[in-house]
């Protein structure tokens, strides 16, 4: 039997992962659900700068400044256009197909052998390795499994068919790229509007472009028929009371993406067995709202490696959930608290409006996000 390592999942986790363990020593073939890459697919993400340093680690964060934007702050604004507060954010946004672009052909670049049409359906673990089963009827043999298989991840469920279901967290979203708009504020610095009936972000590209995200509040879990509702008359009608570019910016977008729910995992009781394990949003998808989804898959990634360069499974394994929990678990919370006061209610905006500059700035002036941002990963450390 092999002794490869077999990573389920090709979007940014995934390639991270294999780049990582091949680093460490390992051998790796990683596993591709869909068809084909996500290469241009997608609205964009933010790397916070503790993700960055993740990258660095491995020798990526170079590849990766090309792309996109340096957003090192935010400023917040109020329905009535007036400014609430800014907000330091070390980190930089960029689409995410091209994201994704980047690492596959970097990770094929270092060795990684990438196999599409690969959606995972079982998993058979023995003492000397796991069989991975797919849906096409193959199978391939490995000496470990890595679920980096996202939200709705079959390896969390095939090692803990108990494991908790992702949390609706009562916002949709949305976005787009609008063209040929001029809008207030500066490139490079992200604008976050608390609309009247929905929340509102939006970044000035160096090339001139808008690149913007709404989230619609939805208290029920939607169905199809409710996404496919979010169109752009809805959010012009949104946003039709309220000061701000939204209005121009969503009528210059010539594709509005198809929204789509928002979800987190607050804990996940299991995250290994003997022979598998889970990492990235498998593990613990956090809202958006946290800035910090694709850069704790990519810690968890470097982490991981280091576990199995200096310890066996399952061993590696617990280390690896030790280092990593307290931390994940603490992000997704804050990411839970950020989303919340997207939909607050009239009382809810007054209260906040009236608060929100007071907390920030104390937040600025103890550095009380500092634990989030200045993580940073020794890599030549001894697990």
């Amino acid at each position: 039997m092999t002794k490869d390592a077999l990573i389920i999942g090709g979007g940014i986790a995934g390639p991270v992962t294999a780049m990582a363990l091949r680093k460490a020593g390992l051998g790796v073939r990683l596993f591709e659900a869909y068809d084909r890459g996500s290469d241009g697919i997608g609205a964009f993400l933010t790397l916070a700068e503790n993700g960055l340093e993740a990258l660095r680690v491995l020798d990526l964060r170079d590849l990766v400044m090309d792309l996109g934007m340096d957003t090192p702050e935010g400023v917040i604004v109020n329905a009535k256009g007036r400014e609430l507060a800014t907000v330091g954010q070390p980190s930089r946004t960029l689409r995410r197909g091209d994201l994704y672009g980047v690492l596959r052909d970097e990770a094929v670049r270092r060795g990684v052998v990438v196999e599409y049409g690969k959606r995972l359906t079982d998993a058979v673990v023995s003492s000397g390795g796991v069989r991975a089963e797919f849906a096409d009827g193959t199978t391939a043999d490995g000496a470990l499994l890595i679920g980096a298989d996202g939200l709705r991840s079959r390896t969390r469920q095939l090692i803990d068919p108990g494991a908790p279901r992702p949390r609706h967290l009562g916002l949709l979203n949305t976005g787009g790229f609008a063209e040929g708009v001029k809008v207030p504020g500066r490139p490079g610095v992200s604008y976050f509007v608390f609309g009247s009936r929905c929340f509102f972000g939006y970044l000035i590209h160096p090339d001139g472009g808008v690149w913007w995200f709404a989230n619609p509040a939805s208290p029920k879990e939607p169905t199809a028929a409710d996404l496919a509702a979010v169109t752009p008359a809805m959010l012009l009608d949104l946003f039709r009371n309220d000061a701000g570019p939204m209005r121009d910016i969503i009528a210059a977008t010539p594709n509005m993406l198809p929204a789509w729910n928002t979800y987190d995992l607050p804990t996940v009781p299991t995250w290994s067995n003997s022979r598998m394990v889970i990492v990235g949003d498998a593990a613990h998808a956090t809202s958006p709202s946290s800035g910090q989804g694709a850069s704790m898959a990519i810690e968890d990634a470097v982490v991981l490696a280091r576990c199995l360069r200096d310890r066996e499974a399952p061993e590696a394994f617990a280390v690896y959930e030790r280092l990593r929990r307290g931390r994940v678990e603490r992000v997704v919370a804050q990411g839970k608290r950020n989303g919340d006061g997207k939909a607050p209610g009239p009382f809810g905006a007054f209260v906040r409006d009236l608060f929100l500059p007071v907390v920030l700035r104390q937040v600025a002036k103890r550095g009380a996000l500092s634990w989030m941002f200045d993580h940073r990963i020794d890599w030549n450390e001894q697990v």
